[in-house]
């Protein structure tokens, strides 16, 4: 018998699917649903008046919208989903560009390639340079470091976690990096939920330009902020000579994560970049879903109020959890302005026993009292930074879920070092 030996190291498994394992583990030795806060999927679901859209258009027995959407923008679904979540007309800027895209983690993988990655020119594979922010859900550095074996140098988020150009100096002096090639970032952050300002992208943006670098920011919980987070494309437009990408998702903005569709807005030369690469890897997003959302952008007033109704959600459910787990004494990383998420410090004791890292507290309270995070590591003044994010894609509302959160707060007994 043939023996079958695997190739990706089972260490290669992304975080979030390790933690579904550990959901599983709760409810089957309890025989109850797990109090799930790790997740940053949306509970909800699109508007009605959406999901009508959508049935109507995949009914309709058009041939474009049933076939490939590789290089179709129907009903201006590109610009509008730009409009609404930046407030830029593309059309306005002869140097700029928007298209489709099927979702964000996709576009992000093939930025790289759009940067001239896989080229056998001066900048071969060792000597490509992608620096990113640690922590955060890491897909770029998955990719360029892992996947790709580029250079990634590590840009850190300590302390409020902003964005900080002196940082990124400073780490890619320290990796002995020029330049570099891509800088791409998450804003508002993910864990970390924090926006940006127009001063730090005017920081970074010059940074850019002085080096030649290309900029791309995952703006995936953009819809969800208010006006603490200024998108990228509001300040990057006015920069003609900078090259940029800005990506935008339906799947946070309307609860549609299996719409599978966004948008990106860019410089034109990146843009064709990644058209060009883009053409090779992936053949579009659904034309149906995109014409459905194309015609409900017509009236952006509407779809303007639904984003203000679903932050309005997250920020009642955000003013129910927070308050509750800083009185049970876990300490907030950063304050959240923006989306779902909130960061906590991890302490080093909880529910009487001492605790590793912030894996082996996540394991623990999930264990003993079914309330489940994600557990990252941060760069720290002074070394290794345990975190532990808790989102609200859940009903915590509700009075079933509030009973049994509370009660685990009460065992929690948070203790730190110092």
């Amino acid at each position: 018998m043939r023996r079958v030996s695997r190739r990706i190291p089972p260490s290669g498994v992304n975080l979030f699917q390790s933690i579904y394992g550990l959901v599983r583990d709760y409810a089957s030795k309890t025989g109850r649903p797990a109090l799930n806060l790790s997740l940053g999927n949306p509970d909800g679901v699109p508007p009605a008046e959406l999901l009508a859209l959508q049935a109507r258009f995949a009914a309709d027995p058009a041939y474009e919208l049933h076939t490939y959407a590789e290089d179709v923008n129907l009903r201006g679904f590109a610009e509008r989903m730009v409009e609404l979540h930046s407030g830029v007309r593309a059309a306005e800027h002869a140097h700029l560009r928007a298209l489709p895209i099927p979702g964000i983690k996709t576009a992000s993988a093939l930025t790289p390639l759009a940067c001239g990655l896989h080229l056998p020119d001066a900048r071969r594979r060792d000597g490509f340079v992608v620096a990113s922010h640690v922590p955060a859900y890491d897909v770029i550095g998955t990719w360029t470091a892992s996947y790709f074996g580029a250079r990634r140098v590590a840009w850190p988020l300590v302390g409020a976690m902003r964005l900080d150009v002196e940082r990124l100096e400073r780490a890619l002096r320290g990796a002995g990096a020029e330049r570099a090639d891509l800088v791409f970032v998450i804003r508002p952050g993910n864990p970390a939920a924090v926006g940006a300002t127009e001063a730090e992208w005017r920081a970074l943006i010059e940074h850019c330009l002085a080096r030649g670098t290309r900029l791309v920011n995952d703006g995936a919980y953009a819809g969800l902020a208010g006006a603490a987070h200024v998108p990228l494309a509001r300040v990057a437009k006015d920069y003609p000579d900078l090259e940029w990408l800005e990506l935008y998702s339906v799947s946070k903005s309307f609860n549609d994560p299996g719409a599978r569709l966004g948008a990106l807005i860019g410089t034109k030369d990146f843009v064709e970049d990644y058209v060009t690469i883009k053409g090779n890897t992936d053949s579009g997003p659904v034309p149906s879903v995109m014409a459905a959302y194309g015609e409900y952008f017509q009236d952006l007033g509407r779809a303007s109020r639904a984003l203000a109704d679903l932050r309005s959600l997250y920020e009642r459910r955000l003013g129910y959890v927070v308050p509750r787990l800083k009185a049970a004494g876990l300490r907030p990383a950063c304050e959240t302005d923006a989306g779902f998420f909130t960061l906590w410090d991890a302490p080093r004791r909880a529910l009487g026993a001492e605790v590793a890292d912030s894996e082996a507290f996540n394991r623990r309270v999930i264990a003993e009292t079914g309330l489940v995070g994600v557990h990252f590591t941060g760069p720290g003044e002074d070394g290794p930074r345990p975190l532990i994010r808790y989102a609200v894609c859940a009903d915590v509302l509700a009075p079933a879920f509030q009973e049994r959160f509370e009660s685990a707060l009460r065992r929690l007994q948070p203790v730190y070092a110092s």
